[in-house]
């Protein structure tokens, strides 16, 4: 089984998406670890907890190592507590366009007002429709990264 994740990002431009949402959630995360060449996050997912560890991406920011697995909430919660500076909250909504699942994430705190959608391919030149609400493509600006986010957030740009 590959571990690589390939992922494309968008800056969202309406928030049309949320009347075909199939669902929403809220998120809490932090970093464990944000270095680009290898980045540990901790995550609350509604009533459920996971640890990822991600590896840097390649040229483009499209594809990179990934792994994850699911732990208790009570170890996420325990584990944010560790975590590096700058707690990310976010609520994301899951958006079915063809045969792809678009993850529109709303950011709240101090990414208020930022929102970004991602889609996961199986190879990087696969073709995905592009709802209208989806706008500028920002995959690979690390700024965007969540990662980063937490570290330099949206409010302070």
């Amino acid at each position: 089984m590959s571990n690589l994740e390939i992922e494309r990002k968008f800056l969202v431009k309406s928030s049309a998406y949320r009347t075909n949402a199939t669902t929403e959630t809220r998120i809490v995360q932090g970093f464990l670890n944000t270095d680009p060449e290898r980045t540990v996050r901790v995550r609350i997912r509604g009533n459920k907890g996971y640890i990822t560890v991600k590896g840097k991406g390649n040229a483009k920011g499209t594809t990179r190592f990934e792994w994850e697995t699911e732990i208790s909430v009570v170890e996420a919660t325990n584990l944010i507590d560790l975590c590096e500076q700058g707690i990310l909250e976010k609520i994301r909504y899951e958006v079915t366009i063809g045969e792809h699942i678009f993850e529109v994430d709303e950011f709240l705190g101090d990414n208020k007002g930022l929102v970004i959608a991602e889609i996961e391919l199986q190879h990087e030149s696969e073709f995905f429709k592009k709802p209208d609400w989806l706008g500028e493509e920002v995959t690979g600006q690390t700024k965007y990264y969540n990662s980063q986010l937490s570290k330099k957030p949206f409010l302070q740009w």
